[in-house]
């Protein structure tokens, strides 16, 4: 609805602007932030600057086009409903953090988006939308002093409601609880399950060895070659033995937790090695882990680091996410100094906090009636030594 006019500029008028620059306006909303972005030529920088400051301090929010906008929103709750990888997260994410905000999916139950009025989104800008909480960031031919110029001039209308999201966190924190979601459909040919721990915190200093930790699980698909010859213990068992057909370990961070595990993709008939594979690899880094292991897996991670912000959108986008969650950007060489002090004796100890004899949040869907149970699970977040 943002971008549906405002009050000097209509909707034709909006995107005959952009068109004209040459430009590309659009959003993206994430679990903790939603993005507003525009890329224009070097010389509208400043043109640009004032169609993101008008569309979000002067939209109109028409109830005609917010009726026929809810439509949309339906039909795109469906094409996300058709991505079985996208679900599965939402339903991980809902047992793990149930009865929390971040238990929520990003676009809501559909009863909210029918019932959804201009009321209810005004005071949702007004709340949320504020100057203490809202970074502009920019990236390419961009000079710095004449874009704060054209912010300072042009986003003059924010609440300066001193309200930061550390505070909202603190009024409903998210809390981990050990539990599970399981969606039996033996229609389908391939199951799906993730298996997660409780992760850190953007700010904790243990997220940097869970990156890394991550890197040392790996992923990999059967589509690709290489599977057999990786760095990745796990890799290697599931590529040797062709217990799945894709696999990858993930570490998501949030304000004040974290989600850490392994998400793959397997036959029916596959589940219970694969499973045992998982865990075993995922405990075993609080007792045995290589220097070399630790070593590979970091030159992996400041290669995907820096592979990631390779365009002038990344960039940005890793500009203002850096400005909310730390409250600066991280220089790429601290960043860098700060996984290569990621050792062998970190990462155990960091596995020993996060992994070891700690409650797991699973969530499965299609053939599973083979995948062991919750206290399968459990029982493998330590190993029994003799």
């Amino acid at each position: 609805m943002i971008f549906k006019g405002t009050e000097t500029r209509d909707v034709r008028k909006l995107e005959e602007e952009i068109e004209n620059m040459g430009g590309h306006l659009n959003a993206y909303t994430s679990r903790e932030q939603t993005t507003y972005y525009a890329r224009v030529m070097k010389g509208n920088v400043g043109n640009a600057v004032d169609i993101l400051a008008d569309t979000l301090q002067n939209s109109k929010f028409d109830e005609a086009l917010i009726n026929r906008e809810r439509n949309v929103i339906l039909r795109e709750m469906e094409e996300v409903e058709g991505q079985t990888e996208e679900v599965l997260f939402d339903h991980l994410h809902a047992t793990a953090f149930q009865y929390t905000p971040l238990g929520r999916t990003i676009l809501g139950p559909a009863q909210n988006i029918k019932t959804i009025t201009r009321d209810h989104i005004k005071n949702y800008i007004a709340t949320h939308y504020t100057a203490p909480r809202m970074v502009i960031s920019a990236s390419g031919g961009v000079d710095h002093n004449e874009l704060v110029d054209h912010v300072k001039k042009l986003f003059s209308k924010l609440p300066a409601d001193p309200a930061t999201a550390s505070q909202l966190v603190a009024k409903e924190p998210a809390t981990f609880t050990g539990s599970e979601v399981r969606i039996i459909d033996d229609d389908i040919p391939l199951a799906q399950f993730a298996v997660a721990v409780a992760g850190a915190p953007s700010t904790d200093p243990d997220s940097i060895a869970l990156m890394v930790m991550q890197s040392m699980l790996g992923s990999w698909s059967k589509s690709t070659a290489g599977g057999k010859h990786m760095g990745s213990e796990l890799v290697q068992k599931v590529a040797i033995n062709e217990i799945a057909e894709n696999m990858m370990a993930f570490n998501t961070s949030y304000k004040d937790t974290g989600l850490f595990g392994v998400y793959a993709v397997a036959k029916p008939d596959c589940l219970d090695d694969l499973s045992f594979a998982i865990m075993n690899e995922m405990s075993k880094l609080c007792y045995r882990v290589s220097d070399a292991d630790v070593t590979r897996a970091r030159n992996q991670l400041k290669s995907s680091i820096q592979l990631h912000i390779d365009g002038t959108s990344d960039a940005a986008e890793d500009i203002g996410r850096q400005l909310l969650t730390y409250g600066r950007r991280i220089p790429m060489a601290e960043l860098f100094a700060r996984i290569d002090a990621v050792d062998a004796s970190t990462v155990k100890r960091v596995a020993n906090r996060f992994i070891f004899d700690q409650d797991v949040a699973i969530a499965a869907m299609g053939p599973i009636t083979k995948l062991p149970d919750y206290n399968w699970f459990r029982r493998r977040t330590y190993l029994n030594r003799y």
